[in-house]
């Protein structure tokens, strides 16, 4: 698909443009990369196309939510306000529990987050505080998911319980 980045500032171009390419949103203006209307357009296209956005637009929640619920991973992209918000969180680490990663340090210690990491994402495990390391129904999750995330499991003590043995065999 051909660009005219002689147009990259005439937003009903680039509008069009971005509603069959998302991606095409690194080529637009400074200016349009901030304007929330072209952003979403090209989010409904492509959910990648946050990356281009201004961070001005990945400090906004229904922006970096529109993104995030059509690839979760895009969720490294949004502003650190952002990355601590449940909502937003959630909703990445339910499509990839590898989103857990980019989590702040409180919602690594939120059980909801970290068991619908774990779930999809067994190994995530090792990005959990301590204390969700050494919850039973998280470990648990955790090991059906991988049983490799056992090695991650901060009381070993657990490993010994009877249905987390059974999970293991």
């Amino acid at each position: 698909m051909e660009f005219d980045e002689n147009k990259n500032n005439d937003k009903e171009y680039v509008l069009e443009k971005v509603k069959e390419k998302g991606s095409l949103l690194d080529l637009v203006s400074e200016e349009l990369k901030d304007d929330k209307e072209v952003v979403m357009e090209a989010i409904k296209a492509d959910g990648n196309a946050l990356e281009f956005a201004s961070g001005r637009l990945k400090d906004d929640k229904e922006v970096v939510l529109a993104s995030v619920q059509k690839v979760g991973w895009t969720v490294c992209y949004a502003s650190e306000r952002l990355k601590d918000d449940k909502q937003v969180i959630l909703e990445g680490v339910k499509i990839d529990g590898q989103e857990l990663y980019f989590a702040s340090e409180r919602l690594r210690d939120d059980d909801e987050v970290v068991y619908e990491a774990v779930k999809n994402k067994g190994l995530i495990l090792k990005y959990a505080s301590k204390r969700l390391r050494a919850e039973k129904e998280i470990v648990s999750a955790a090991i059906q998911s991988d049983k490799r995330a056992k090695s991650y499991v901060s009381d070993s003590k657990l490993l010994d319980d009877d249905d987390i043995k059974k999970i293991l065999e």
